[in-house]
């Protein structure tokens, strides 16, 4: 055991980020969506923040978006590569 207990693993769809435990403060996604989920940007808490590579699978805009009210921002922070997200069960 590492000691770590604020950390939980999941194993499902990432484009339909885990309703069950919203809202969050962040997210982070290791793979690259062609457009963000708009799952992931609905469980996010006022004030979280979404980190994310949305483009296609031969490069990405590295993405951070935040929700404020009914607004998303969002801020390009570097350009990327990742592997794609793919559709899971």
């Amino acid at each position: 055991s590492l000691g770590i207990d604020n950390v939980e693993l999941i194993c499902a769809d990432g484009r339909k980020g885990w309703p069950e435990g919203a809202p969050y403060d962040g997210v982070v996604v290791a793979a690259a969506a062609e457009e963000v989920p708009p799952a992931l940007i609905d469980q996010l808490r006022e004030g979280g923040r979404l980190v994310i590579p949305v483009g296609g699978k031969w490069g990405q805009s590295l993405q951070t978006s935040r929700k404020r009210g009914d607004r998303i921002e969002t801020e390009e922070l570097c350009r990327c590569v990742f592997v794609p997200l793919v559709y899971g069960s």
